[in-house]
C-alpha cells in the first residue's frame, strides 16, 4: 500500500523480509505476533519530529523505512547531531525502559514508516516474553558502542577535515559503497547539519568541501557525492 509520501508500507512484521537483518525485529514468532497487536504503524513526511529531548517517554519507535536525525541541544541553542538512524533501529528504547525523559530529539530526514509502541504495552510485552529482554540488551549494547564511536570521532580527531573525511567514509560504508573504487553518497543533510554532526561551523564545512573538490577528491552532482580519490580521503581521516 502506497502512502501520500511515496512509501510502500510494511503492514505486517511477520511477513517483513527485512526483519531477519535487524536485531530487534527478528523476534520469536509468538512475541512478534503479540507485537503486531500493540504496535501503531505510522507514515511521516520529511522533517517530522517523533519526540523531543526532555519529553516524558510515551513509548518506543521502531524505524521500518527511511532515516531519522538524532540530536541534542545545549542551553545556548547549539545543536549536535549524534547520528542518522537507519531502518531497523529502535528509537527511545532506554527512556521507555527507565521512565526517564527522552535524551535526544528525533526528526525524520526522509519520509519514514515508524511502528510506535506505548510504554506500558512494551513493558507488558517484556514480562510476557522474556526472550525479548535479550534483544533489548543487544540493542542497548549497540547504542552504547555507537555512542563511544561518535565520541571518539569528535573528541580524538583533531581537525574538522579529519572528522568530515571520516563522516563521508562512514556514509559510503552504510550505503554498501565502501568496496567500490569511487563510492557514491546521497547527501541528505545540509552543510549546517553536517557541521552539527562533526562539531564545527557551516562555513568550515563549505570551505572543506570546496577544497576537496579543488583537489579532485570528491565530486558533487545535485545531492549525490562521488568519492573520486578514496585513498586520499582515507589518509585525511586517519591523520592524528
Amino acid at each position: 500500500m502506497l502512502t501520500p509520501y511515496g512509501l510502500e508500507i510494511i503492514e505486517n512484521c511477520l511477513s517483513c523480509k527485512m526483519r531477519v537483518a535487524h536485531i530487534f525485529c527478528d523476534l520469536p514468532a509468538s512475541a512478534l505476533q503479540t507485537f503486531e497487536t500493540i504496535k501503531y504503524a505510522n507514515a511521516y513526511p520529511k522533517g517530522a519530529v517523533l519526540f523531543v529531548e526532555g519529553q516524558a517517554p510515551r513509548g518506543l519507535f521502531v524505524l521500518c523505512k527511511g532515516r531519522v536525525k538524532l540530536s541534542i541541544c545545549a542551553s545556548d541553542g547549539k545543536t549536535l547531531i549524534l547520528k542518522i538512524a537507519e531502518a531497523g533501529e529502535v528509537l527511545g528504547l532506554s527512556a521507555t525502559i527507565s521512565g526517564t525523559p527522552y535524551e535526544l530529539t528525533a526528526e525524520t530526514v526522509d519520509p519514514c514508516q515508524v511502528n510506535f509502541v506505548k510504554r506500558e504495552d512494551f513493558q507488558r510485552l517484556m514480562r510476557e516474553h522474556s526472550e525479548i529482554c535479550l534483544h533489548v540488551a543487544e540493542q542497548l549494547s549497540d547504542k552504547y558502542n555507537d555512542a563511544c564511536r561518535e565520541l571518539r570521532a569528535i573528541g580524538l580527531h583533531s581537525s574538522a577535515a579529519e572528522r568530515l573525511a571520516k563522516l563521508l567514509l562512514d556514509w559510503s560504508a552504510q550505503n554498501g559503497e565502501a568496496a567500490k573504487t569511487e563510492p557514491r553518497v546521497k547527501l541528505a543533510l545540509t552543510h549546517d547539519e553536517m557541521a552539527q554532526m562533526i562539531g564545527t561551523s557551516r562555513e568550515t564545512v563549505t570551505r572543506l568541501f570546496a577544497d576537496l573538490k579543488k583537489r579532485q577528491i570528491v565530486q558533487t552532482k545535485g545531492s549525490t557525492l562521488r568519492i573520486r580519490n578514496k585513498a586520499a580521503l582515507k589518509a585525511m581521516a586517519l591523520t592524528q
